[in-house]
């Protein structure tokens, strides 16, 4: 059974990967666990309630569990109340592959965009910096998700989105041929990169020391400089490049250091915004019939989105 896919009212009976656990204590001082279940549909979040100490001992991050439990509502969104569980056993034939999702385009035609977006630059330090990060991490680029939550949260998720922006920002640029694209392309590619030490791996995806203390933004600042170092670069450009990064989010309380100072900053921050919010809303509008609106999605200001019926079409409508 879809772990994305189940409804309120629905009972749902099949194994899922545990993402999260977190114990709590009721207002009467009884123990209990909210679990994350995912699979390659989704997540959801479960209630463990009146748990013990081997539920805690059994209920791992990163396992497989055969779980029971009814679909119910709670503050707009679907979450589970779990009536049996149990850890997968070898003989179930389950893997952890099996559960993980993962992005819907290919990882080769992932690299294939991002290296054709990177011959098309023609600024030969701009190119040598980006094509030098691209090497450097190509393993977990390719493998890695683009947050812990909300968008783009599963393998190769991080180039999935890099992919996603550049199909905007070539939009854009046709729209307005005076932007620098080689600038906002390598602000694309880069902007994230600093989320490989930021965040723990592609399974339960948490984040790392390193992460909580300084941040992606400022760890990929102080890398381009030091990449620049090392491949002995100097000029506007790395300054540059180094504001693309510190101000893609927007503004201080998105977590930018400096708010966009330059044209392509501002692209950029708005690529990287609508890019997000369109993944977001794809898939929570997927497992959304026609008619009916959404749960409310906390990243999106916690609003519910219709979706309408009109909008579906059939081959003959086409």
């Amino acid at each position: 059974m879809a772990i994305g896919k189940q409804k309120v009212g629905e009972i749902f009976e099949g194994f899922a990967l545990i993402k999260d656990v977190k114990k709590g204590t009721t207002s009467g001082g009884k123990p209990f666990l909210t679990l994350v279940f995912g699979d390659q549909t989704g997540e959801m979040e479960a209630k463990l309630w009146d748990s013990t100490k081997e539920d805690e001992q059994l209920l791992l991050p990163e396992s497989i569990v055969l779980v029971n439990g009814e679909i119910g509502q709670f503050r707009g969104k679907a979450q589970m109340r779990i009536n049996a569980i149990r850890p997968a056993q070898p003989t179930d034939g389950v893997h952890i592959a099996d559960f993980i999702e993962k992005a819907p385009v290919a990882v080769e035609e992932l690299k294939d965009r991002i290296m054709e977006a990177i011959f098309e630059m023609k600024n030969p330090n701009l190119q040598r910096i980006v094509r030098a990060f691209v090497k450097k991490y190509e393993e977990n680029l390719f493998l890695y998700p683009a947050a812990s939550r909300n968008h783009h949260e599963y393998t190769s998720g991080l180039a999935h989105h890099i992919v996603g922006m550049l199909g905007l920002a070539k939009g854009v640029h046709d729209l307005h041929p005076e932007i620098d694209r080689d600038l906002l392309y390598a602000g694309i590619i880069l902007h994230d990169i600093g989320k490989l030490r930021e965040l723990s791996g592609v399974i339960s995806t948490s984040y790392t020391t390193e992460g909580k203390l300084l941040g992606h933004i400022s760890i990929m600042v102080e890398e381009i400089a030091q990449m620049a170092r090392e491949l002995q670069i100097e000029g506007e450009e790395v300054l540059v490049l180094q504001h693309m990064v510190l101000s893609h989010h927007g503004k201080a309380e998105w977590g930018s250091p400096k708010p966009p100072m330059i044209r392509e900053a501002e692209i950029l921050h708005l690529i990287d915004l609508m890019d997000a919010r369109l993944n977001m809303l794809g898939r929570v509008l997927e497992n959304t019939a026609p008619g009916e609106f959404t749960e409310r999605i906390f990243s999106l200001e916690q609003r519910s989105f219709y979706k309408p019926a009109f909008s579906v079409k059939t081959e003959l409508d086409a």
